[in-house]
């Protein structure tokens, strides 16, 4: 109801009724109890699902997530148990209108997130509840109620309750939804939710960075910056941003009056790679978020890049992410994209042949060549793909050549 209000999209319609549940699946027989207990049904109509709930007063909540038991009830009792108020509307398309009993409708014209009752104890009974008032917030461009945020900043410990998995998809959500995720970043911190949740970020206040390359100021300004700069709504990308730099505060050093932050992007990957772990992504997401942060710093030395070196840094899978994370990365400070645009020349001349084409040697070619099986023949394996990126031969036969001379270079035949 709330998006249909505020004139947008809905992604879905949760339907609730005076029905019980045993008379939902009696009215549709393919229907299915999931959460029959608790009065929701899934029901299948038109090769669609549709979650239909009971009207319902929930009995105390005791792991910070469910209740312990529920009854039904009706409308205006149900509405008293939802999360906020702008989530606690009903439309009766019978009669054609709008059933408020929290002062919703009043909320969504005032442009507020506030909690239904008592905040506190919103938030007692479900601790999720602490970012998806901050989500709901930064996504629909409201402010928070008073006595709401004042109370999430007191139950602010207790999200450590939720699953890393529930509070992961809060996060990540809220990354690609916000209208502008550095805000809302800001909005964790000032609500004390990111020391709980994200301390290695919070970490990255009052880090000072170089004014002359950072007029945007400390760590932490730079990476909301980014994030309010970001364009593309990515999960990995918008991780990669957060990241990026989390790896400058325990590498900070001032030398010789400048704040230098050497091998940071290494420490930031193994500190991503951990944080990323402790919040259960999938193996495939953590390696790609940790990898673009480890070699964010390689985009500064494209220029000098040998011709094979460019060709795998731009044929990687993650290249087009990597590459607005450093357009992001320049833009927030110092504002230089030579770079970026030399690396946006170079991938519109490689548009006519494939960026990282097959090898045309093979391991068995290079044990034909008197190379033993082990590790060596992977060095070889890469040398001699290195000469074809490199354009240094004009094909296999020319290749082969090639390396059996290098071959004889490096293991000259024995003369005893």
């Amino acid at each position: 109801m709330r998006d249909l209000i505020l004139g947008r999209q809905p992604k879905d319609f949760d339907i609730a009724t005076n029905a019980i549940p045993d008379k939902v699946m009696e009215l549709f027989p393919d229907s299915i109890g999931v959460g029959k207990s608790f009065g929701v049904v899934r029901v299948p109509v038109q090769g669609h699902w549709y979650e239909v709930a009971t009207f319902r007063k929930d009995a105390p909540y005791e792991d910070g997530r469910h209740p312990t038991d529920v009854t039904f009830s009706e409308p205006e009792t149900d509405a008293q148990r939802r999360d906020f108020t702008v989530n606690a509307l009903f439309y009766d398309p019978l009669k054609g209108q709008v059933l408020d009993y929290v002062a919703g409708n009043d909320d969504i014209a005032r442009g507020v997130i506030r909690a239904v009752g008592n905040p506190g104890e919103r938030f007692r009974e479900d601790h999720l509840r602490l970012l998806r008032a901050v989500r709901f917030a930064c996504t629909l461009g409201f402010a928070l109620d008073p006595a709401t945020a004042e109370a999430i900043r007191e139950y602010a410990p207790r999200i450590m309750a939720i699953s890393a998995e529930r509070i992961r998809e809060e996060l990540s959500r809220l990354w690609v939804e916000a209208k502008r995720a550095g805000d809302a970043l800001i909005l964790l911190r000032d609500l004390e939710l990111l020391p709980v949740v994200l301390p290695e970020i919070a970490a990255m206040q009052g880090v000072e960075q170089p004014p002359e390359y950072h007029p945007e100021g400390d760590v932490f300004q730079h990476t909301v910056v980014m994030l309010n700069e970001m364009r593309t709504h990515d999960i990995r990308l918008a991780w990669a941003v957060l990241l990026h730099d989390v790896g400058k505060p325990p590498t900070a050093q001032l030398k010789e009056g400048r704040w230098r932050f050497e091998c940071h992007a290494n420490v930031g990957q193994d500190s991503a790679r951990a944080i990323l772990q402790r919040l259960r992504f999938s193996n495939d997401d953590m390696d790609a978020i940790a990898f673009m942060v480890g070699n964010h710093m390689r985009f500064v030395d494209v220029k000098s890049m040998r011709r094979a070196t460019l060709r795998r840094l731009v044929g990687a899978p993650t290249f087009p992410l990597e590459l607005e994370l450093h357009r992001l990365d320049c833009a927030s400070c110092h504002g230089d994209l030579t770079n970026y645009q030399y690396l946006g020349e170079f991938r519109k001349q490689m548009e006519s042949e494939p960026v990282l084409p097959p090898p045309w040697i093979n391991g068995r070619d290079i044990m034909a060549l008197g190379i033993q099986e082990g590790p060596e023949i992977g060095v070889w394996r890469k040398k001699a793909y290195d000469a074809q990126l490199e354009g240094a031969v004009p094909d296999r036969p020319a290749l082969l050549e090639w390396l059996k001379t290098e071959i004889q270079i490096h293991h000259p035949p024995s003369t005893a």
